[in-house]
């Protein structure tokens, strides 16, 4: 008995270890440089909340802010929307090839998403970008995609594309668990293929739902590979502050301020804790009668 009581914590162990020593303790020291500054008089001194109060006003770190979120708003509607539509397109069972259609459309989440912003910057370029090519050959006007006035948007499609089968497979995984009596009863009842839609797989789905959206609210407050990619085509539209988390890494190894770069990364973290409390809450007040 004591044997198996002893062996769920060494089961354990190695994941707790791991979890201290790759998770904990950096969060840890960060939180700890977040308290400091480096001074050219004096060299470290401590300041206790005078980072987070200085982040709390800088204008760079806000805009970033609050671009995100504005991005979070324009392309994970789109992105949910693309991946319900495909997963219950997928379950109707009236696709033909279905099973190619699924890995064409999970295909662009296995390409890393360095080699996915080159190749649409690419495509996105005015001059040599096949967009731009095609437009000019048509005598019709091309849009400015890396240009101030489209860039969010040519940043949203890139992510939409990247992650759009990611989370229809999570949706379609959660379609496969709905029991066929529910379908065969439904059918008997007279309802259609889509009453049985609305009635019977969305609510089932609003679990799998609410999983892909708080990994969407995580996602795109973090947003960095893409416009740091971007940024070399188009640094005109494309700043160092351009988001939150670009704008940690700018300052943390272009502009060497450690201390500053914590600060701005925990305050993001806490907003991505408050974005997704308030998602969650949102959507259990909806649920209660």
């Amino acid at each position: 008995m004591n044997r198996q009581r002893a062996a769920g914590p060494l089961f354990v162990a190695p994941f707790m270890v791991l979890f201290l020593l790759l998770f904990l303790a950096p969060l840890g020291y960060a939180a700890y440089l977040s308290l400091f500054q480096e001074r050219l008089i004096g060299g470290t001194a401590f300041v206790g909340l005078d980072n987070y109060t200085q982040a709390l006003s800088d204008p760079q770190f806000l805009h970033g802010i609050g671009r995100v979120a504005l991005f979070f708003v324009i392309q994970v509607p789109v992105m949910l929307l693309l991946a319900l539509a495909f997963a219950l397109a997928l379950d109707s069972g009236l696709l033909r090839l279905a099973r190619v259609v699924r890995l064409g459309i999970f295909v662009p989440y296995a390409v890393p998403s360095v080699v996915a912003a080159l190749m649409w910057g690419y495509l996105y370029g005015p001059d040599f970008g096949p967009f731009a090519q095609l437009g000019r050959s048509l005598s019709l006007p091309v849009p400015d995609f890396l240009g101030d006035g489209w860039m969010l948007a040519s940043l949203a499609n890139i992510v939409t594309w990247e992650f759009v089968g990611y989370n229809m497979i999570i949706l379609y995984a959660a379609l496969r668990t709905v029991p066929e009596e529910l379908y065969e009863a439904a059918a008997v009842d007279g309802a259609g293929a889509w009453r049985i839609a609305w009635s019977i797989k969305l609510p089932a789905l609003r679990p799998a739902l609410m999983l892909t959206l708080l990994f969407s609210v995580i996602g795109s407050f973090q947003l960095f590979n893409e416009p740091k990619l971007l940024m070399t085509i188009a640094p005109d539209v494309i700043s160092s502050s351009y988001t939150a988390n670009l704008y940690a890494y700018t300052l943390a190894f272009t502009g060497q301020q450690v201390n500053y770069a914590a600060t701005v990364s925990f305050l993001l973290g806490l907003v991505i804790v408050i974005a997704s409390y308030a998602v969650l809450l949102t959507a259990n007040r909806r649920r209660t009668p």
